[in-house]
């Protein structure tokens, strides 16, 4: 239990990604009795979106009606839709015709991030960061550092976000949306997982032998663009310098270490709106140097 306590925010984002999956599942799968010739009547779960069944369906009722969909479109309770923004935008640009609910899901994802969570949705939602987490752990443990000469800048995950929305519009697909390792895992989890697998590989060996959080702090077009969208957000992580004593725990474990440059010099809040909000610098601090808060409250001076 003290364990727990000390790592309340890993994990509670476990249990909230982990969560997503089974609802996803659950609200993705119908349990179907089925009739036929060699069986009178069998009760299975069954995929809702495939539709070849082996005899006449006597019932269908979905096992859940919370979520459904996947991360890229999906709906709340069977009617709040909820749309990714980023492949919305892709949409948009590929020519699409965006209908009402894709317009409004992508609305209330944007208000709830821009508004307060800020770029939370890279670390309590997204299932790639539980494999690229997996990987900066064994890096620590096993002394592992960056090659040599990977200079790659922060922003260069920005330059994939415009090139995606580029190449959307010139050939009228979803550019990205054919190599998204996340869209790949969270559908692989629900309905299969084929050869999208391969993708969640090469992230996990990119971010264990080449670069540290490589995928998610550099390339990741998706967190680019929860970052823009979430610049402003209320809920912030503070620093009061006061308390603290320098030990740089906190910039040792943090995915997006540039965004605590305060820390040891003056009592601020981040504003980097490339933070995750992940809480793993605040459970770190042992001298309670570090927390969240709306706004960022009021900033003690050192």
């Amino acid at each position: 239990m003290r364990w727990i306590w000390k790592n309340k925010y890993l994990v509670l984002r476990r249990l909230i990604q982990v969560g997503i999956m089974v609802l996803f599942v659950l609200g993705n799968y119908a349990l179907v009795e089925v009739k036929n010739a060699q069986v009178v009547s069998k009760m299975t779960l069954h995929n809702t979106a495939d539709t070849a069944l082996n005899g006449i369906v006597i019932s269908k009722e979905n096992a859940s009606v919370i979520l459904s969909g996947d991360l890229s479109f999906s709906k709340l309770f069977g009617i709040i839709p909820l749309s990714d923004p980023f492949v919305s935008l892709q949409l948009f640009f590929a020519g699409g015709t965006l209908a009402f609910d894709i317009w409004l899901g992508a609305l209330l994802v944007m208000l709830f991030y821009g508004i307060f969570a800020g770029r939370a949705y890279c670390g309590y939602v997204c299932p790639v960061n539980m494999v690229t987490d997996f990987a900066s752990f064994l890096r620590t443990k096993l002394g592992l550092t960056s090659l040599k000469g990977m200079n790659i800048s922060r922003g260069f995950k920005y330059g994939v976000l415009a090139l995606s929305l580029i190449l959307s519009a010139i050939f009228g697909v979803l550019a990205f949306e054919m190599i998204n390792p996340v869209a790949l895992l969270h559908r692989g989890i629900i309905f299969g997982m084929g050869y999208g697998f391969l993708g969640i590989i090469f992230i996990f060996l990119f971010d264990l032998f080449v670069l540290k959080n490589g995928f998610c702090g550099y390339v990741c077009p998706i967190g680019a663009t929860f970052s823009l969208i979430g610049k402003f957000a209320l809920l912030k992580v503070k620093h009061n310098s006061k308390n603290c004593t320098k030990c740089m725990k906190c910039v040792a474990i943090c995915p997006e270490k540039q965004v605590l440059s305060m820390v040891g010099k003056e009592s601020a809040s981040i504003k980097d709106m490339a933070c995750l909000r992940c809480g793993r610098c605040i459970e770190v601090c042992q001298d309670n140097a570090l927390k969240f808060s709306i706004l960022g409250g009021k900033n003690e001076n050192s």
